[in-house]
């Protein structure tokens, strides 16, 4: 237990109910935090953890209830009374300017000037160099935004907030987009900014970075406290349960199977990055029907590049794709579709939903012109509405409710939007990008059972996932890519961390290719 006091309560939330309409997000819930704490809020995605957290920010504003910071009672209307108060957040999704270097970012909005108000560059600098080497964040002050790995934007994000002298930092999902590398370094920045006398909350799922990182742990689920643990006298099961509800299983139950005929293929595929530089060099893979490919490696190994160039979202230089032997090399993504190619991306947000249209409108947005979504061009709003609440029920959507707009869910319900939609469409192939980056354990559960659902209708499933532990959990065969190729195959079975480790760093070829 890290050196908390407990005498100084910093943050107490108290009957915090907060209501959307009729419905209720937060139901009457307290939270207690003492100073050099770092406590997480955990539950399931659409629990209510984030709405909590933006009432202290004030992003929202309670339907009811109290708020006090060190045992005074705060009002808090808005974000810059929280900076006030020395709250400060950093949000799932960025809040960065991209072209802006990391000094500019930091101190937008509490520049330094010189004369005539002319904004102080050199100034600005010393200061982020100051800061981070205080709290021991090593930063880059004139490197470009978009240049920048996202735990390095993290960092750039925790400094800014601490720039504005937050004592009480909220983290939202802080790991979900993290390699795990990237995990293990910012769980030793939030130990050594409790040391220093800051409190964190972290808004999270992830139950192993909780026992690796947390003090206490509060459980919400569905709006509601459930429990306040000490995280050392619990374990990840028990946190599992109180969050869901239930017993979850962390292992995926899949028969085993006879692969059947070749579905994707791809030959020698030659795909070049943003830069104009190869990042797909030569790639050759065999996808079958009735088994679960996984692809694992490290970030920016050409994952995303090969990934768009098979959905018509990248051009392929040279090379084939073809699905059950047609080929859709450069093909559009609505003739790629056509084909019996379904795909669930790995940005949810930009890729796979338009976040102002209704779950219904995501729902349909492949087959909006096909009869009965449409007839001579004029969409049917009923049918539209009705098959949208058939498949929000049969795959749990939260809440039950089609007309809503996509960007108001929960991440993983926003995950189980774009899932109920490309399998109701029936794919040959179901690519696979990351599909459960930011989800809950519950979550989790439901995805890996809905690729297994599509293998046992012997279907092709594609699964492409930075998480090692979900590839060997899930796959039936393992291709391991590195610089862009695959430098081996392996039966999952067959498979273990030290030997895919050593493949994904480019330790030699090993298995069948």
């Amino acid at each position: 237990m890290r050196n908390i006091d407990f005498d100084c309560r910093v943050i107490e939330m108290k009957n915090i109910t907060k209501k959307f309409g009729e419905f209720v997000a937060n139901d009457n819930i307290n939270l207690t935090v003492h100073k050099g704490e770092i406590h997480a809020l955990l539950g399931e995605n659409g629990a209510g953890k984030s709405t909590l957290m933006n009432i202290l920010y004030g992003l929202y504003h309670p339907t009811s209830g109290e708020i006090h910071i060190k045992g005074e009672r705060a009002n808090i209307t808005d974000p810059n009374i929280a900076i006030k108060k020395g709250i400060g957040m950093v949000h799932q999704h960025f809040m960065l300017v991209e072209p802006f270097t990391v000094a500019e970012n930091i101190v937008l909005g509490m520049e330094p000037t010189v004369f005539m108000g002319k904004m102080d560059m050199k100034k600005a600098v010393a200061d982020v160099e100051e800061i981070s080497k205080k709290y021991g964040l090593h930063v880059n002050p004139n490197d470009k935004i978009y240049d920048i790995s996202v735990g390095m934007q993290q960092r750039v994000e925790i400094l800014k907030a601490l720039y504005r002298g937050a004592e009480i930092l909220i983290l939202d999902e802080p790991t979900a987009v993290l390699t795990p590398q990237e995990i293990k370094e910012l769980i030793g920045i939030m130990r050594n900014l409790t040391e220093q006398g800051k409190t964190i909350i972290i808004i999270t799922h992830k139950l192993k970075e909780i026992k690796e990182a947390a003090d206490y742990c509060t459980i919400i689920r569905r709006g509601k406290h459930i429990d306040t643990i000490k995280v050392e006298d619990t374990t990840e099961t028990e946190l599992a349960a109180k969050m869901v509800g239930r017993e979850v299983s962390f292992k995926v139950n899949k028969e085993d199977k006879e692969k059947g005929e070749v579905v994707l293929k791809i030959e020698d595929l030659i795909v070049k990055d943003n830069r104009n530089i190869e990042a797909v060099r030569g790639l050759s893979l065999e996808v079958y029907a009735g088994e679960i490919l996984g692809i694992a490696g490290v970030d920016g190994n050409g994952q995303t590049e090969l990934i768009e160039a098979l959905t018509g979202l990248r051009a392929i230089e040279s090379g084939k794709v073809t699905v059950n032997g047609i080929d859709i090399s450069n093909k559009s993504p609505r003739e790629i579709i056509t084909n019996k190619m379904s795909s669930i991306p790995e940005d949810r947000q930009k890729r796979g939903l338009v976040l102002d249209y209704t779950v219904a409108e995501n729902m349909i947005l492949e087959n909006y012109q096909k009869n009965p979504f449409a007839k001579k061009g004029i969409l049917n709003k009923n049918a539209i509405n009705g098959f949208a609440k058939k498949l929000v029920k049969k795959f749990d959507i939260r809440p039950e409710d089609e007309t809503i707009k996509a960007r108001t869910l929960s991440g993983g319900n926003q995950q189980k939007v774009i899932i109920a939609r490309e399998v109701t469409n029936d794919p040959d192939i179901l690519i696979a990008a990351q599909p459960t980056r930011g989800l809950d354990v519950g979550a989790i559960e439901f995805v890996h059972k809905s690729l297994v659902e599509q293998r046992d209708k012997n279907k092709a499933v594609l699964l492409v996932s930075l998480e090692l532990d979900e590839v060997m959990n899930v796959s039936d065969r393992i291709a391991v890519i590195y610089e862009g190729n695959i430098v081996g195959i392996i039966d999952a079975k067959d498979a273990d961390e030290n030997t895919l480790g050593l493949m994904m760093a480019g330790g030699g070829n090993k298995g069948e290719k």
